[in-house]
């Protein structure tokens, strides 16, 4: 593309954009609006507990082949397995990274009612303190 210089100095702005600049394009801007709008809402809903420890190796004849963790289990490299706490684990070369597998209830009546987590299933239930049969409405969750 061939550009005139133009006279006016606050002009020079204009001239270095028009090559890039393209029309208006509502259909591709929804687009990209409902994208952003769909990562934030899912950045806000996976607010997993993490954390990591630095690489304690488990070796075999005298060869490093994956991670210790701190019960002294050796998890092969590039694994995954659930601890007995409920985290979902992986080994890789740098350490071993966990994530909760659960979501801990936040929003509820707390003087009424009492958050019980199940390392079964891994799960909580909230119940009323004084009648555990009955289960309290929960309005927020973590995790």
């Amino acid at each position: 593309m061939i550009f005139k210089v133009p006279s006016n100095p606050d002009h020079s702005i204009i001239l270095w954009l028009s090559p890039y600049w393209k029309p208006h394009n509502s259909a591709r801007m929804k687009t990209k609006l409902a994208c952003l709008l769909v990562l934030a809402i899912s950045v806000t809903l996976s607010n997993a507990a993490c954390f990591f420890e630095l690489l304690k190796p488990g070796i075999s004849d005298g060869e490093i082949i994956g991670c210790r963790d701190s019960n002294g289990e050796v998890h092969k490299f590039d694994s995954h397995w659930r601890n007995a706490d409920c985290y979902d684990c992986t080994c890789s070369r740098d350490g071993i990274s966990c994530c909760s597998s659960f979501a801990t209830p936040v929003g509820y009546d707390k003087e009424k009612c009492i958050s019980i987590f199940n390392k079964e299933e891994c799960t909580y239930k909230v119940v009323e303190k004084d009648d555990h049969s009955k289960e309290c409405p929960i309005h927020e969750w973590v995790g």
